[in-house]
This record gives C-alpha cells, sequence and structure tokens, in this order.
C-alpha cells in the first residue's frame, strides 16, 4: 500500500467528516469535477457547493453527507482500499462506511468512491471524485 497516499486520503476524508472547510480546501483542488448519484445526477464544478454544505452542517452540528437532524456521533472506515499511483497522480478506490449512532442503534450507509488525486507545487490534491451506490441499482431508470 502506498502509505503516503493513505494518510493523505485519511485527511481529506476527516476534513470533509468535521466541516473543516480550511483543511477541505488545502486537500482538494479549485477545479475539482465530481459525481455524487444521491445530490443530483449531473457533474459537480469546484470547492463552493461543498464549503456551503460543510458550513451550513458545522452551523446545525451535524455531519456531512448525513441525514440526521441531530448532532449524532460518526465515524467513517474504508473497506476494499485499492490506491493506484502513477507518478505524481494517484486513484484511490474504496467503499466509504459511515456509521452514525442513533438513539434506536448505529446506521450504517455506504457507497463505493474513487478520488483521483494530483501532485501540485508538491502538494496532494483531490481533482475528482466519483460515487457509486453500494446496492445493486437498476441499470435503467424506474418508468
Amino acid at each position: 500500500m502506498d502509505q503516503e497516499i493513505h494518510d493523505f486520503l485519511l485527511k481529506h476524508l476527516k476534513a470533509i467528516q468535521e466541516n473543516d472547510v480550511p483543511a477541505y480546501r488545502s486537500t482538494t483542488a479549485p477545479e475539482l469535477t465530481l459525481y455524487e448519484w444521491w445530490v443530483t445526477p449531473h457533474r459537480i464544478d469546484g470547492l463552493p457547493f461543498h464549503e456551503f454544505l460543510m458550513e451550513a452542517n458545522a452551523d446545525r452540528g451535524t455531519v456531512f453527507g448525513s441525514d440526521v437532524a441531530h448532532k449524532a456521533e460518526t465515524r467513517f472506515d474504508i473497506s476494499n482500499l485499492c490506491i493506484q499511483r502513477y507518478g505524481d497522480a494517484a486513484i484511490a478506490s474504496y467503499t466509504l462506511l459511515v456509521s452514525t449512532a442513533l438513539p434506536h442503534g448505529v446506521r450504517v450507509a455506504s457507497h463505493h468512491e474513487s478520488r483521483v488525486m494530483t501532485k501540485q507545487a508538491g502538494q496532494w490534491k483531490v481533482v475528482h471524485v466519483h460515487k457509486s451506490p453500494a446496492w445493486p441499482a437498476p441499470h435503467t431508470a424506474p418508468q
């Protein structure tokens, strides 16, 4: 495993989980492109979209990407991590597991992610993210 990329990925994901906008900016390229299947069927470009969500969640005391309406303890785990590094470019693909402690028990949500990173001026930056469901979604849209 490429420890440098692994450590960078954990730092990046922790910034998102903690709604830490400055840390997110430090690990993400301004020209970020991404697909988040549960948000919109369209590509999202740039940082402002996520900065807004992270700041709103921080104000509410909730975690980024959670639909829980109150503050709840959460954690993330990475399953089936594969890191492919090609010089100053790397791809990390994995299943992200987000566990949330709720009054009635722990809920675990998961989805597959690929994050593309490039080294820019000596610093790794996420430049593209693609997420897909971790359940057998239908091949065609429902009628």
